[in-house]
């Protein structure tokens, strides 16, 4: 890892003791509901990009032929490891960088992400290699939050943005949307739940 992953690795190991409570408030942006319709989507095997603390496990659908989630902080893993009995399906949990996955070309049917692409290094690179990882008829579907289209509240975004990532190791300012283009994917959909979040879905 780069020295900058590295930085954010160790935010984000620091952070897992209290994250689940750190979250509460994105909770309130974020309806069950919503997260429900998130993992919906998930068809055959399906990759968690940064699974966290596994706040998604009771999300995933029935169904599916089972569940690979990644995350590069072992303390946010070991707290996902205490949550594994919340999934009606089968999950395996894997130490690794979204920049640098060890899986073969074309191994996943779906990538899943919820709120990660703000504190991934290099947001191309991670699209990057999700768009490497994924099946040629696979689908991304992400639920992630943006810098605000309000150009006054974008501004203060970018102003505060710096002491969120320095003490979180996330940025407030990212163009996700935009990312996913960059990174070579065909966007299907763009839905807005409201100024700073967004559902994406895309395909390779």
């Amino acid at each position: 890892m780069d020295n900058l992953t590295e930085k954010i690795k160790a935010r984000h190991n620091r952070l897992a003791s209290f994250y689940d409570p750190l979250m509460g408030a994105m909770d309130m942006m974020i309806r069950k509901s919503d997260q429900e319709k998130l993992f919906s989507l998930a068809r055959g095997k399906v990759l968690e990009v940064g699974v966290g603390t596994g706040r998604n496990f009771p999300f995933y659908p029935v169904g599916i032929e089972g569940v690979t989630a990644i995350d590069y902080s072992p303390r946010m893993l070991e707290k996902a490891r205490s949550k594994l009995h919340q999934s009606r399906v089968s999950v395996t949990l894997l130490e690794m960088d979204a920049q640098n996955m060890a899986f073969a070309d074309q191994s996943f049917d779906t990538v899943v992400t919820a709120c990660v692409f703000c504190s991934v290094p290099d947001p191309i690179k991670g699209l990057h290699e999700i768009r490497r990882v994924l099946k040629p008829d696979g689908r991304l579907v992400m639920l992630e939050h943006v810098r605000s289209e309000n150009e006054a509240l974008g501004k203060v975004m970018d102003f505060v943005n710096p002491v969120f990532l320095n003490i979180f190791g996330s940025n407030i300012n990212r163009r996700t949307v935009e990312n996913v283009q960059a990174a070579g994917f065909a966007i299907e959909k763009v839905e807005k739940f409201n100024d700073i979040m967004r559902f994406i879905i895309a395909r390779p």
